[in-house]
């Protein structure tokens, strides 16, 4: 826990979900340009009325206008850095726990529940000090039952509370997976839209230092495949904090994958409120030579990784891809159009990971903008070792990125 990296920029994109609960409109990052967005309050709001969703796409010529079935309508993307404007150092763990207290004060519907989440305040300090300021029916402490409070918060949420379930650790929730499948992704679609399920489902996870097989887990491979959910991944403190307060004014069920080895990553928020869209990717780095496609953890080490090509005369342009599923096919595919190369960088197992649906989606929609096969970088698919240099081994290091771009570039 103590690796600490340095804080980056953050940017846009839109694309509602086709099959979920979707509203009118989507909160966005406060910094925007008021041109393209309308003022209301605090909150820089962005329509989003999915005008030419509907439209197929054709990949035929490369000037043909970028259409999906997951892309709304977006605006200009231009904005100004947080870092010159006024606001406060909080480290990711410490912004989470930020973006949950102000929606607990604004929403009295908004409940928390999980193991050691009231008094001793979470496993990673999420959570710390809210059972003293709420009580312990805003803030429940669990039993060691994954399975049981997971479907208590499924209930909480159809009869009208917000709840947030934590995992201790995100492989604990595969105890959980009857409940987050069979009742929380399908139960709107199975009710007749009857219910809603409101809940947000987060907690740590990736490999770590040493941490064991069981407690390496990445879960994101397992969700993805469950329709009615939406997963995001939070890599930095500002879109730690604007995704958990997105996720929970959501009507639709959220899992948030947080990494255990960024919550003492420190960077400046905004003062003022601000809400992350659940279905935006984050422009992270412009390039014209590649497009690297990323999230979570292993954006530190692509980041790592352009310093040593930029040296080398590449110029990569790096997409924390953010929103898991859905995909912003937008953003996404207009960085194809532009580099005609891709490679996709995760933590996730190879076999059926995000990268691999991240590969179909982008071989069926751009294919004909691509001039070299996908690469795609992944996890081992191993068990975690427990020592050190052999799980090193298993997860991506930035010297293969470097060498992935030099060999697709040639």
């Amino acid at each position: 826990m103590a690796t600490v990296f340095h804080a980056l920029g953050a940017g846009s994109a839109l694309s509602p979900p086709n099959s979920l609960h979707s509203s009118n409109t989507s909160l966005l990052h406060p910094s925007r340009s008021l041109s393209s967005f309308e003022r209301k309050g605090r909150f820089f709001i962005v329509r989003s009325d999915g005008r030419g969703a509907n439209r197929a796409f054709t990949p035929r010529s490369r000037s043909q206008h970028l259409i999906t079935n997951a892309v709304a309508t977006k605006a200009d993307t231009s904005s100004a850095s947080t870092t010159s404007k006024p606001g406060h150092e909080l480290l990711l763990f410490e912004a989470l726990r930020e973006g949950l207290e102000e929606e607990m004060d604004r929403d009295p519907r908004v409940c928390v529940m999980g193991e050691d989440v009231g008094h001793y305040g979470g496993s990673y300090k999420v959570t710390k000090g809210l059972a003293t300021k709420y009580g312990d029916l805003r803030v429940l402490d669990t039993p060691i039952a994954e399975n049981s409070f997971t479907g208590m918060g499924i209930g909480a949420a159809m009869t009208g509370l917000r709840p947030i379930v934590e995992g201790m650790n995100m492989g604990f929730l595969l105890l959980a997976f009857n409940q987050i499948s069979n009742n929380c992704g399908m139960l709107h679609y199975t009710s007749g839209g009857q219910f809603k399920i409101p809940i947000v489902i987060r907690g740590p996870g990736g490999v770590g230092r040493q941490l064991g097989a069981e407690h390496s887990q990445r879960l994101e491979s397992y969700f993805q495949s469950i329709p009615g959910i939406q997963m995001v991944a939070c890599s930095t403190p500002y879109n730690a904090k604007g995704l958990m307060k997105a996720a929970i004014r959501s009507e639709n069920p959220v899992i948030l994958f947080e990494h255990v080895l960024l919550y003492n990553l420190k960077e400046r928020i905004p003062d003022e409120e601000y809400i992350c869209s659940l279905e935006e990717a984050e422009m992270v780095r412009p390039g014209e030579h590649v497009t690297i496609l990323t999230y979570s953890r292993m954006r530190y080490h692509v980041m790592q990784a352009a310093k040593t090509l930029v040296n080398k005369g590449y110029d990569p342009e790096v997409i924390d891809i953010r929103s898991l599923k859905p995909f912003d096919l937008h953003t996404i595919g207009n960085s194809v159009k532009k580099t005609h190369r891709v490679l996709i960088v995760e933590e996730c197992m190879r076999t059926g990971g995000i990268g691999a649906s991240l590969t179909a989606a982008i071989t069926e929609n751009f294919h004909d903008y691509l001039d070299a096969p996908i690469v795609c970088l992944s996890s081992q698919d191993v068990p975690t070792p427990y020592a050190g240099t052999l799980e090193d081994w298993t997860v991506v290091q930035p010297a293969q990125i470097v060498t992935a771009v030099e060999q697709l570039c040639q």
